[in-house]
């Protein structure tokens, strides 16, 4: 693991095509969501592409609303956005011989505009516990149809 990346991974019982379509539609984002911020989609289209924006109503204290931009994106393996802050949500995803794909969340800070307020706010451990949660989430909706 690199420093200001935190990561958290999960086998999942699905192929990584369900997965990163889960990913990629922004309706679903409140469903897995582990640190339950994420509340609903106000503006995005229905499946994310390369550069394609999204907006979501959130509540972390106070309720906000925040724009993302799709940063990263390889079809079946590789999605990610990013806000003003600068930090990058990712998903990578590996395609297993048996049936399961591998899933990997990252909160990637390298790139934002203020990594050391988040170190100080404790973002990297929350959102460590957040991203566990959160595969664990899409794990169950993807393996049974509910959380």
């Amino acid at each position: 693991m690199t420093k200001r990346v935190v990561e958290e991974s999960i086998v999942v019982r699905a192929s990584a095509a369900q997965i990163f379509d889960l990913l990629a539609t922004p309706s679903k984002h409140p469903v897995i969501d582990g640190s339950s911020s994420v509340k609903a989609t106000i503006e995005a289209p229905e499946r994310l592409s390369l550069g394609a924006e999204f907006r979501m109503d959130m509540k972390i204290g106070a309720k906000y609303k925040i724009t993302n931009k799709v940063v990263e994106f390889d079809e079946g393996r590789v999605i990610a956005w990013r806000h003003f802050g600068g930090h990058i949500w990712r998903y990578e995803i590996s395609e297993g011989e048996d049936g399961t794909a591998r899933v990997t969340e990252q909160f990637d800070y390298r790139s934002a505009k203020s990594p050391l307020i988040l170190e100080i706010m404790g973002a990297p451990k929350n959102n460590r516990r957040a991203m566990a949660k959160t595969l664990q989430n899409l794990k169950a909706f993807v393996e049974e149809g509910s959380i």
